[in-house]
């Protein structure tokens, strides 16, 4: 399983106040007790407003979870190209935007993230209000690469989100606590437009939220993706990443063909059937 959003919070690092709001202490160990039940061996670290434009938190939490974990970051407008690449380096895969308590100018945003798609093929990932995901459309469009957090947060927002999955853009699956929307008819409808869309994410610790991740979220976008849940939980999110996609999900013993053992079945032609009305309910044995 890959968690394609999770927050840590580690106190060992500068917070900044964000509406007068400092979320207490989430550290990776406690992120690795909370997951303890589920095989997840990937995840993307997202940097939160309170963390602002600090890298440090972000290079040890990665360093400390080691290969197949990514971060996501806010990056200062001053930031260098060579600040830029430094990052990646230490597994930084993405640019996030804070259009919902932290907006900035979109111009010098939209600017930020073509250069940091030519220069890493970082995609941005949007905070975004449903409301406002309409009238911000034309410029959102113009982005090289996009997910957009917490399903667009709103059903007001889903055929704008649905058109922007349409050309390519990704959303997560995360954040149930937030949104105020029909999550399984959203998630069917995603799905449905494109199949490589959803990214499952928990959300974790779930700051300020009515409610945190439960496992039985996990359930619900089964129910909801059918077979693809492979997908969902795992395979979109290490190939929007840039990661390598686990070949093989299911046991493989499970799917092999039976044993032939004697000479094949040949399939009749139509005019070979037997004549008769051939839909009679078999007779019932008592």
């Amino acid at each position: 399983m890959f968690d394609a959003h999770f927050h840590i919070v580690d106190p060992r690092f500068p917070l900044v106040e964000n509406e007068g709001y400092l979320p207490p202490p989430y550290t990776i160990a406690d992120y690795r007790k909370r997951m303890a039940r589920f095989d997840v061996d990937g995840g993307a670290v997202v940097s939160g407003s309170f963390q602002g434009t600090d890298q440090s938190f972000l290079r040890a939490a990665l360093t400390e979870l080691g290969p197949g974990w990514v971060g996501v970051t806010n990056l200062h407008p001053d930031t260098t190209d060579e600040q830029i690449l430094e990052l990646h380096r230490h597994g930084v895969r993405a640019l996030r935007f804070n259009l919902k308590r932290a907006a900035g100018d979109i111009v010098t945003l939209t600017e930020q993230a073509r250069r940091a798609w030519d220069l890493a093929r970082w995609h941005v990932e949007l905070y975004i209000d449903g409301s406002t995901l309409g009238s911000l459309q034309p410029v959102i469009s113009k982005l090289p690469a996009l997910s957009v957090d917490h399903l667009g947060m709103s059903d007001e927002c889903l055929p704008y989100l649905l058109n922007l999955v349409d050309r390519g853009a990704k959303v997560k699956a995360s954040g149930f606590g937030r949104v105020a929307m029909n999550i399984p008819a959203a998630l069917r409808r995603i799905h449905a437009v494109n199949p490589q869309a959803l990214m499952f994410g928990t959300d974790l610790p779930g700051i300020r939220t009515r409610r945190a991740f439960r496992d039985s979220d996990i359930a619900l976008i089964a129910d909801a993706v059918g077979a693809d849940m492979y997908r969902v939980l795992d395979d979109n999110a290490r190939a929007c990443y840039g990661l390598p996609v686990k070949a093989v999900h299911a046991d493989p013993a499970t799917t092999r063909p039976l044993p032939v053992t004697g000479p094949p079945t040949l399939r009749l032609r139509r005019d070979e059937l037997p004549a008769g009305d051939d839909t009679r309910p078999l007779p019932i044995i008592e």
